[in-house]
């Protein structure tokens, strides 16, 4: 076994490693349900720390940020199979339901992580891969459709908040994009991910933008980063500390950018 191994077979994941560690931060484009079949996932939204064991599963809602630590436990690797939902997916699988059927006045889930009680049908579900994440073989597109469809109807039996947290009735697929930039402003993420997120094509997320702000998504971004570094460098922080916080990628490009902005230098305001 290799120390470790990733298989994608479109949108399900098979993961495995032994025996290091991995700590990753996760913006989600999609929503995802994950079963940890060796090993430990530890998963942090907001503050709040959640363990899913050997056996467990956990849904992750999309465009959430959260902490996953994945480690071994014990002797034994860490291995996972998560399986990925995308917008198209989601609306062909929307457009099956009966209408009459969906529940009426259902909130959705807030939090981000979402532990699921165990059952023995999304088990046998997960199960039903080993033999081709075991062996590295690659199941039919028709195959792997078939057990996305067993997962969403597992999901949406599990509770009736899945329906709206999944299926966004009254304007599909969009969030709220300003409230995303705010949140999301000093991660570096490329506009193409702005968009991606928020549910949007590239062209769809520029002319939105345009709505709520008179400058460019770009010069937004810039601009916020600017002032949130500004306002670390006068409580102390160094300039390389500032700028990697805030998203900018080298120092040669804040440093400009910082100097058209506020006509003087990061470093001169070292010593105001």
């Amino acid at each position: 076994m290799n120390s470790h191994s990733v298989y994608n077979y479109k949108d399900i994941i098979y993961s495995c490693f032994q025996p290091e560690e991995s700590l990753s931060e996760h913006s989600l484009p999609h929503h995802a349900l994950i079963y940890v079949y060796s090993g430990e996932i530890q998963i942090a939204d907001n503050g709040k720390e959640q363990i899913v064991r050997a056996g467990e599963y956990v849904f992750l809602k999309r465009d959430n940020r959260v902490k996953i630590h994945k480690h071994t436990h014990g002797s034994d690797p860490y291995k996972a199979i998560s399986i990925r939902f995308d917008r198209k997916f989601l609306r062909d699988y929307f457009r099956s339901l009966k209408k009459e059927q969906l529940p009426q006045n259902v909130k959705r889930f807030k939090e981000a992580v979402i532990k699921m009680e165990h059952s023995p049908y999304v088990e046998s579900l997960f199960v039903s891969l080993f033999p081709f994440t075991d062996r590295g073989i690659k199941p039919s597109e028709e195959f792997v459709k078939m057990k996305m469809n067993e997962a969403m109807s597992y999901i949406l039996e599990a509770d009736t908040r899945f329906y709206p947290t999944l299926f966004d009735f009254n304007n599909p697929w969009k969030i709220d994009l300003l409230e995303f930039m705010e949140q999301n402003y000093m991660q570096d993420m490329s506009l193409e991910q702005f968009a991606l997120y928020t549910g949007r094509s590239l062209a769809s997320f520029k002319r939105d933008f345009a709505e709520i702000s008179e400058l460019s998504p770009q010069k937004w971004l810039i601009e916020k980063r600017l002032t949130k570094a500004h306002e670390l460098i006068e409580n102390g922080s160094s300039v390389t500390d500032a700028y990697i916080e805030v998203g900018f990628k080298n120092r040669s490009h804040f440093s400009t950018a910082f100097k058209n902005c506020y006509g003087y230098s990061p470093n001169m305001l070292l010593t105001k």
